[in-house]
């Protein structure tokens, strides 16, 4: 037996990786060959071996700002000598509530208060509870049925998977997820959509089939729909001209509340603060995480409008805890001085109208792929980018890894998804870095088979 008061020294060798069971990673073949990071800053990585890759997907979605900004690295560490840790159950600190209410005054008018949570995971799972628990106090109890869409992505609890439509999330966990979920169809289409520029023209009508759903189950049991506004984990998948107009529309009409999953389109991703604000429809609350604070302390967040907290607010007794959920680390005093540092620098820089001037020269280096082998679709909206893949036969995934491995290689970090290369790099990419990622891409697509 090993001792078990020396930790194995770090030499990137398979048998010292063996303890950290990696998420959504095949383990046993990045332990044999292993990829690692020890460094980062601005657009770009450096690896252990010395090696610099671009980061064409900030991070995971979630380094808006770029990597090591000094102003977020400064706040983090002043909060850490200051206050640790303070709980905010039936206590505060300051940092909590500046925090609030900046993501507040970030988003369309409307939206008053900030819910904090620690990922966008459990900001689904906090927004689902809320909407539950909103129709109880109302008197509306019998609303207890939540809609999702196939192939969206609403983390890994078991609330955001029961919503969600990624069988491979769903498969293992059948038994034990929400009852009453149902979902509805998906918009892509590659017979009807593929290769447009942004937002497709056809396909509004998909929204109706949330109709089908109301009438199969009747309005009255359905709590709440949730959408990603633009889905990402699952493709990059980009709503149709006036789809989410139409959902809006639908939920209005049978008194059902509106849920965006803004996790990977706020802050800036799109050229505006959130998708609700880009896409002018509003929800009745949104789910936001990742860039809230660049991606360098774990935080999520549930901003709703001032109706949902006002129907907590005036159901309990004077005194009587309202809303009986949360969790230790919410708003947590390291991810607040991060997510006040982080929503600073966003205002200071101009970064979500600096990302909505060089969208267009992102949309036509993206679609230049197109021709290009293997490619059957490409898509994009604000600084987000995707292109499809032709499988291989019986090994789905296997040919978009392939081109992840290759532009690895070749100094460039994008994400695949699927047989879909996804793209969503830092706002402060520069044109030359986006001729990079293209380039690297096309060079990629050219040598796997």
């Amino acid at each position: 037996m090993p001792d078990s008061n020396v930790l194995p020294t770090m030499t990137g060798r398979p048998n010292d990786l063996e303890a950290f069971w990696m998420p959504f990673t095949a383990n046993r073949a990045f332990k044999a060959a292993p990829r690692m990071f020890e460094s980062a800053e601005g657009m770009y990585y450096r690896t252990t071996d010395g090696r610099q890759v671009l980061d064409a997907v900030a991070g995971l979605w979630c380094v808006n700002a770029g990597h090591g900004r000094r102003q977020i690295v400064e706040a983090i560490q002043a909060e850490a000598g200051k206050l640790d840790y303070a709980s905010v159950f039936q206590m505060g600190h300051p940092l909590a509530f500046e925090a609030a209410t900046k993501v507040a005054a970030m988003a369309p008018d409307g939206f008053d208060h900030v819910f904090f949570a620690n990922s966008g995971s459990e900001a689904v799972d906090t927004a689902l509870k809320i909407a539950l628990a909103y129709h109880r106090v109302k008197g509306d109890a019998a609303r207890t049925r939540l809609i999702g869409r196939e192939r969206g992505y609403h983390g890994v609890g078991f609330g955001g998977i029961s919503v969600g439509g990624m069988s491979n999330n769903r498969k293992h966990f059948a038994t034990a997820m929400l009852p009453g979920v149902d979902h509805l169809r998906h918009t892509h289409d590659l017979e009807h959509n593929a290769y447009s520029k942004g937002q497709p023209a056809w396909g509004a009508h998909l929204a109706d089939d949330l109709e089908r759903l109301v009438a199969l189950h009747d309005p009255s049991t359905i709590a709440a729909v949730i959408v990603e506004p633009v889905a990402g984990s699952t493709g990059v998948l980009v709503p149709p001209q006036g789809y989410l107009q139409k959902l809006r529309q639908i939920c209005d009409k049978y008194g059902i509340l509106l849920i965006f999953d803004e996790v990977i389109t706020g802050f800036g991703r799109l050229g505006a603060s959130f998708a609700s604000e880009y896409f002018g429809v509003k929800p009745d609350m949104f789910t936001a995480a990742k860039g809230i604070t660049n991606g360098s302390v774990p935080m999520g967040a549930v901003v709703t409008k001032g109706f949902l907290y006002d129907a907590f607010m005036s159901a309990a007794p004077e005194g009587a805890i309202e809303l009986f959920h949360g969790y230790t680390y919410s708003a947590h005093p390291l991810a607040a001085a991060a997510c006040v540092a982080t929503l600073d620098l966003y205002r200071s820089d101009d970064l979500f109208a600096r990302a909505a001037s060089i969208t267009g020269y992102f949309e036509e280096a993206v679609h230049s792929l197109r021709g290009h082998k293997h490619v059957i679709d490409i898509r994009n909206l604000g600084l987000i980018g995707g292109i499809e893949l032709e499988p291989r036969a019986g090994k789905p995934g296997t040919r978009a890894f392939d081109v992840f491995l290759k532009c690895f290689e070749k100094g460039v970090n994008i994400r695949t998804t699927g047989d879909v290369v996804a793209l969503s790099p830092p706002l402060i990419i520069e044109k030359s870095h986006i001729d990079q990622i293209v380039g690297t891409i096309a060079e990629a697509l050219a040598e796997v088979a």
